[in-house]
């Protein structure tokens, strides 16, 4: 597509129906006839995952890739289920996009506009779940919602970037163009996670006027400096005597993704290219890498994704030949940080923020920092602990998060924020 995309009007969405064509399809099966597998190594259990994935479950994903599954179904259930748009808008200090979204209106007089921001592996797939409990409610009382749910450019059906530089800082100006400019939307509330709670908070941090509450169930910050937060530094240092049984897990969390959970992140951030060119031209490769995730970062005791749903999130991502995916971490950390941070983009969240701030926790995240971590660099007005769930809550819990967003922006706080 050219630079200046003539077939569309600026800020004038367009209707779009996700559609990818035969010839990828075919193309796909070729290469899941022709691919190679690894060997398990014998000392090493069917369910021990230290090794990576699987290689009897992406053989089978893979063959049912190959022999059962059916594209053109999952296509015309997405289209059916999501009202997608595409709309052409100029970015502040980036340029022309194309951004893609679904954007579902309430019926309800009393509806919230809730920009829904998720990440990577993931993609707009997500809300999929979630978009008819928000707007359609079962009872009149219940907190309804307007419910817009963009693309990052590159995940999915949405455009890459042309040029880099496109990361969350940037992200957050495109889709407060969308939000503002393109729908209508002069205050609204956002919920966000992986990507997109750095996107969602960078938001609330550049457009304060606009983002009046926002939640997260991703929240990536670290203790505070002990010079500000002295007795939140000695509760770390006295963790195993002061910390809860859940906060203990948090932090073990976190301790495994740092020592055996984050080469995926070190490679994207720095390389992503090269390591587009296999996992976008291998499908068992690219699926090898997401089968992986989904199993560390899902609660996969109580939340087995069935297979046509993995590979349809896998299809997000080879549609576009997934290195425009990969390419967003090395723009995040080569990207300016928001107003009121004085780092890189992945640092939005070291920095104190009043916008009134709920987050919903989950036990098989990848980071879950204590309640007074957050507290130091967020105004926590709701904060719930659940007891299943992980790094995809709208996916495997989404009767879960659905409660907490009801609660947390139906409540007062965020009346009264929003009537400001």
């Amino acid at each position: 597509m050219p630079p200046d995309y003539p077939q569309y009007e600026t800020n004038k969405p367009v209707p779009y129906n996700l559609h990818i064509d035969d010839d990828l399809l075919s193309l796909t099966k070729q290469k899941l006839q022709l691919a190679r597998h690894p060997e398990e190594l014998t000392d090493i259990g069917d369910d021990d995952w230290s090794q990576g994935a699987k290689v009897k479950v992406v053989r089978r994903l893979a063959d049912y890739w190959k022999d059962g599954y059916d594209w053109r179904a999952e296509e015309a259930k997405i289209n059916q289920d999501f009202k997608q748009y595409k709309v052409k808008i100029h970015v502040p200090d980036y340029g022309l996009q194309i951004i893609h979204f679904a954007h579902h209106p309430s019926a309800s007089p009393t509806a919230i506009p809730l920009l829904f921001v998720q990440g990577w592996p993931g993609s707009f797939l997500e809300a999929r779940k979630i978009i008819s409990p928000l707007t359609e409610p079962s009872s009149p009382d219940t907190q309804a919602f307007h419910v817009i749910v963009p693309s990052i450019p590159g995940f999915g059906p949405g455009d890459a970037p042309k040029k880099s530089g496109f990361g969350p800082v940037t992200t957050a100006k495109a889709f407060k163009t969308l939000m503002v400019d393109v729908l209508g939307y002069g205050k609204f509330v956002t919920q966000g996670g992986d990507w997109g709670a750095f996107i969602t908070r960078s938001m609330a941090m550049q457009y304060p006027q606009h983002v009046k509450a926002y939640h997260c169930n991703f929240v990536p910050c670290g203790p505070p400096p002990w010079y500000k937060a002295p007795l939140t530094m000695g509760r770390l240092i006295l963790n195993s005597y002061l910390y809860t049984k859940r906060e203990k897990e948090g932090l073990g969390n976190l301790q495994y993704y740092m020592k055996e959970g984050n080469g995926y992140l070190k490679q994207q951030s720095t390389r992503p290219q090269s390591l587009g060119f296999g996992l976008g031209d291998s499908p068992i490769g690219l699926l090898a890498w997401f089968v992986e995730k989904f199993h560390e970062w899902m609660d996969v005791a109580h939340y087995t994704m069935p297979d046509d749903e993995v590979l349809t999130f896998v299809m997000m991502h080879w549609m576009q030949g997934a290195t425009p995916g990969l390419r967003y971490y090395k723009a995040a950390y080569q990207e300016t940080g928001p107003v009121g941070s004085d780092g890189f983009a992945t640092n939005a969240f070291e920095t104190y923020l009043a916008t009134p701030f709920g987050v919903s926790s989950f036990p098989r995240e990848i980071a879950i920092p204590p309640l007074d971590w957050m507290q130091a660099i967020a105004n926590v007005q709701f904060h719930k602990e659940h007891e299943t769930g992980g790094h995809f809550p709208a996916v495997e819990c989404p009767a879960a998060l659905v409660a907490d967003l009801r609660e947390w922006f139906g409540g007062k706080v965020v009346e009264k924020a929003l009537q400001a």
